[in-house]
């Protein structure tokens, strides 16, 4: 699989290095096609209605680099002791990922325990994803998950 838990890892490290005992402080990881892991964080800013998503910077990343995104996973930091928690990606940030195709892996996290995750792909997270009812044109880039985004 491609998100596993060096990928899941790579996320804890950065929230760590980057924000020392912050609580609820996050980051995201990303896998490329070539296995390289990618990680960024999210700046704070006084307007909230311009806020990024953690995943923002390493998909740009991706995107200057000409590589596809094959795995996404996403981490905060609970408070209290509450260890680092998997957060699925957002509405904004699914449809970020798409562009790289329905196959997308991404890490969710258990009900149970947002400690723990499991793995699904995108076209499992979003099975009613709009541009499904254009018959001619299922996903982005065509139904061939292995093309770039142009």
């Amino acid at each position: 699989m491609s998100v596993d838990q060096e990928l899941v890892n790579a996320a804890i490290e950065l929230t760590r290095t980057r924000f020392p005992g912050q609580d609820w402080s996050g980051a995201a990881a990303l896998r490329l096609d070539d296995g390289e892991i990618l990680t960024s964080t999210a700046p704070d800013v006084p307007n909230s209605a311009v806020n990024l998503c953690h995943e923002t910077g390493a998909i740009c990343e991706a995107f200057k680099r000409g590589r596809r995104v094959v795995a996404s996973v996403c981490v905060t930091a609970a408070d209290g002791d509450r260890g680092y928690w998997i957060l699925a990606p957002c509405g904004v940030c699914q449809e970020r990922l798409f562009a790289y195709g329905p196959d997308v892996e991404v890490a969710v996290p258990e009900p149970a325990d947002p400690r723990h995750w499991r793995t699904l792909r995108l076209r499992d997270v979003q099975p009613h994803w709009f541009a499904r009812v254009f018959a001619d044109d299922v996903w982005p880039f065509g139904s061939d998950s292995s093309e770039s985004p142009n």
